[in-house]
Order: C-alpha cells, then sequence, then structure tokens
C-alpha cells in the first residue's frame, strides 16, 4: 500500500514568477523591494533542502551592492513565509530557520542538532502513514505532515566528552496532565 501523501490533495500553489509575486504583495499594500527580492533569490540559489537561520541570511547578503539590515531581513522571511515562498522551520530552543518550499519537497522531516542547529532532512513513509492515520481517527484531513527530531549530531556528541564543554540539555516531553 503507498504512503499516503499529504501534498496530493492539499492544493498548495506552484512557486509564484516574478510579476505574480509583485502582483501579490502589490494587493497586500506592499511593494516588491530590492531587498524582499535578495532575500529570496538567495533561497532560489541555494536551492531546496538548505535552512538558514535569519542571521545566516542577513551574513550571505552584508556584502552586496545595496544594505540590508537585519530587522528587513527578518521582516522579510516572514513576509515570504505567509505567502507560502518559504517554509519556516520552528526549533524547540526558540530558533527558527527557513527554507525555500517547493511541491515536490514538500513532506519532509527535519532531525535537528540541539547542540549546534545543524539540521538535516529526510523522508518517511512511515511517518505520513502515522500522520494520515491520526487525521483521519480524529476526524481531520491531512494536509501536511511534517516531523521534527531533536538529536546530537556527531561533532556535538564528540564534544559532550570534553571535559570543558557543558553539554546541551536534553530533556524528554513530558506527558500531559489531564
Amino acid at each position: 500500500m503507498p504512503a499516503p501523501s499529504a501534498s496530493a490533495d492539499s492544493g498548495a500553489p506552484p512557486v509564484p514568477s516574478r510579476a505574480e509575486l509583485r502582483s501579490s504583495l502589490h494587493d497586500r499594500g506592499q511593494r516588491l523591494t530590492a531587498q524582499r527580492q535578495r532575500v529570496l533569490e538567495l533561497f532560489e540559489q541555494l536551492g531546496e533542502g538548505s535552512h538558514l537561520s535569519a542571521e545566516e541570511v542577513h551574513q550571505r547578503l552584508r556584502g552586496g551592492e545595496e544594505r540590508i539590515s537585519l530587522a528587513t531581513v527578518y521582516r522579510s522571511l516572514r513576509l515570504l513565509s505567509s505567502m507560502g515562498l518559504l517554509q519556516e522551520l520552528e526549533l524547540a530552543e526558540g530558533g527558527r530557520r527557513f527554507e525555500l518550499s517547493g511541491e515536490a519537497h514538500r513532506d519532509h522531516h527535519h532531525l535537528v542538532c540541539v547542540g549546534c542547529g545543524r539540521t538535516e532532512e529526510f523522508e518517511s513513509a512511515a511517518v505520513l502513514q502515522a500522520g494520515d492515520a491520526a487525521a483521519n481517527g480524529h476526524g481531520f484531513r491531512l494536509l501536511e505532515c511534517v516531523l521534527n527530531v531533536r538529536a546530537l549530531c556527531p561533532s556535538c556528541l564528540s564534544r559532550e566528552g570534553d571535559p570543558g564543554v557543558e553539554p546541551p540539555e536534553i530533556r524528554a516531553a513530558a506527558p500531559q496532565d489531564r
């Protein structure tokens, strides 16, 4: 039996053209500024599967001809995410990473190192099946299924044995009191 695909019936729109993007922003009372365009172009150049924090985006764009502030990067990332052009990965530690949205890359999951933030992607039919079963069991229709796994990468594991390095706090999810 094939794994359910949340993207098959999610109705997610394809990535819009520049003209469609300008029109969509105009409809929201906003413009496609040079800074917003630079943020989007950075993700397009990197391609799907690249996960950047706002600070990393800012660092990569700082050397350009036009100056861009960190606050502008944050606002641009939020706007482009709300338009469905970028996907936001919320980390349990309070950080956020962003990646280019794409239909072919929709139902994937993240392995996130709690020590350094390294993020790896993986796909799993079992996770999609579990999400589909949970949604159906409660009368929901699955739109998207994303799992974020918190772990320690090999580099952080090797540093954990170093007496001068404090290991990151690892806590198991506690069951909710009902």
